[in-house]
């Protein structure tokens, strides 16, 4: 193969590259928060077009059998999906930028930097572009977390130190484990990844191991699971939701690129059954919205590792249900924004008791995103989800898994139904007022109003779950 340079398949790296670098120039030199929003808007766009135009076969920097950036329509697919969430947490955080919460201009760089490792992770086609891609993506968020001029501060300041802490540890562990993998292998490139024979093979088998539980960090998998609860907490409401999401597709994406080609089926259907029960177990006692939420993408998370212990033969199920999640997650994260004021936290679940009933259709979205989390129409999107883990597991004879699975899912219905139930709850009556419990609840929980990029976003991110919980096999072909 030749080894000369296509610009072409590099178009969409070039696109979320150049979308950092305008809003950098942009803030620089205009100095308009709406300038800067908008660059950063058209720059994630653009990426997202270009990811789709240039599609699969094409790719470059190769050597003889394989490429380091490979194009294909999963990548391309994943690589759009990171610019669409880069602009959906933009739209969730122009009202805090207006309000100067946050600075425009590093927050809308900080974020399209994050976006371009996203876009190296889905091209990636060896472990150091790989490793590189994911730490481009990470390295930002550790400033985002704590980006804010008001509000609580120094939570924000413990959660991003915290954050950063345990992604260094993380990351140490990844780089042991892949070069412990290259020693006993010589194999750098994803294509030519495979299983060591003879008196190396004992060296490869720690070298995945590790490689498996470094990059395990970013889905937030036990044992690298304590950072997410306080660091999404502790973030903005907005990056709270990029760290659900975008963040956590990264890592998807990373370690199905692993587990796809070298045996780590021991070690990941471990720590599967591990992240799925501690996440659902411990979310069964959060009082606040965004640790809940968190301790819910953690248990995710899981089902996505038990999918992925399959090897190849669970990557699709998996990759389809970590697309299926976020999309839910986000709408989930996007109507807490909504119902919050402008840079506030995402309060205790007793500050949404009557929320449906106050906003009758940020109530229904919310329901939607976490009937779909749990598994149950009208969610028919994490229905779907649930059920291509539960198949192919069933298929490849992993009957115990699926089992795990399915009774994980059946603890998750306990923190989802009393999280919808409480949207629509009144507030008990305070001793003996006789007071309308609605018109208290009016006058201590005022509705706010909604900002028209918040707006889109979710009626956007609704109607791709709503989409694909009728049509998921459109997601499926796109992934295949």
């Amino acid at each position: 193969m030749s080894q000369s340079i296509d610009h072409f398949a590099l178009l969409p790296l070039y696109a979320a590259a150049g979308t950092a670098i305008l809003a950098f120039l942009a803030d620089l030199f205009v100095a308009k928060r709406a300038a800067t929003v908008a660059v950063t808007a058209l720059g994630a766009l653009a990426t997202a077009v270009l990811a789709l135009v240039v599609g699969p076969e094409a790719g470059t920097f190769c050597t003889t059998g394989a490429c380091s950036w490979v194009a294909t329509w999963p990548a391309a697919v994943t690589a759009a999906l990171f610019a669409a969430l880069t602009a959906g947490v933009l739209a969730l955080s122009v009202p805090a930028l207006r309000l100067g919460i946050a600075p425009a201009g590093e927050f809308c760089f900080l974020l399209a930097c994050s976006m371009t490792g996203g876009v190296v992770i889905a091209y990636a086609g060896d472990l150091i572009t790989l490793i590189v891609g994911l730490e481009t993506l990470t390295l930002p968020l550790y400033v985002l977390v704590g980006l804010r001029r008001s509000g609580p501060a120094g939570r924000a300041a413990a959660a991003s130190v915290t954050f950063f802490l345990i992604s260094i540890v993380s990351t140490a562990v990844t780089l042991l484990g892949a070069a412990l993998n290259y020693a006993a292998t010589g194999a750098v490139h994803l294509a030519l990844l495979h299983a060591a024979s003879g008196p190396f093979a004992p060296l490869a088998g720690v070298g995945v191991a590790l490689l498996v539980i470094g990059l395990a960090f970013k889905v937030a998998a036990v044992p690298l699971h304590a950072w997410a609860p306080a660091t999404y907490d502790g973030a903005p409401l907005p990056i709270a939701a990029y760290l659900s999401t975008a963040s956590k597709l990264g890592g998807v994406l990373a370690l199905a690129a692993v587990v796809s080609r070298v045996d780590a089926r021991a070690v990941t259907a471990v720590l599967a059954v591990l992240t799925m029960t501690i996440g659902n177990l411990v979310a069964l006692r959060q009082t606040r919205m965004v640790r809940l939420l968190a301790w819910s993408s953690i248990a995710q998370a899981g089902y996505v590792l038990a999918a992925l212990a399959l090897g190849a033969a669970g990557v699709p199920a998996a990759l389809a249900y970590a697309v299926l999640f976020m999309v839910l997650e986000f709408v989930a994260f996007t109507v807490v924004v909504a119902l919050r004021r402008p840079g506030a936290d995402g309060g205790a679940l007793l500050d949404h008791r009557g929320a449906g009933r106050r906003s009758p259709w940020l109530g229904a979205a919310l329901v939607l995103a976490l009937a779909g989390l749990a598994g149950l129409p009208p969610g028919l999107a994490g229905l779907f989800a649930k059920l291509s883990v539960v198949n192919v597991l069933v298929q490849q004879n992993w009957s115990w898994l699926a089992a795990v699975v399915v009774l994980n899912a059946v603890i998750a219905l306990a923190y989802y139904v009393r999280v919808a139930a409480s949207l629509y709850s009144l507030p008990p009556r305070i001793g003996r007022s006789v007071a309308d419990p609605v018109l208290v609840d009016a006058a201590l929980h005022p509705r706010l109003p909604v900002s028209r990029p918040v707006a889109a976003a979710l009626a956007v991110s609704v109607t791709v779950a709503v989409i694909l919980g009728f049509a998921p096999q459109l997601l499926f072909d796109a992934l295949t």
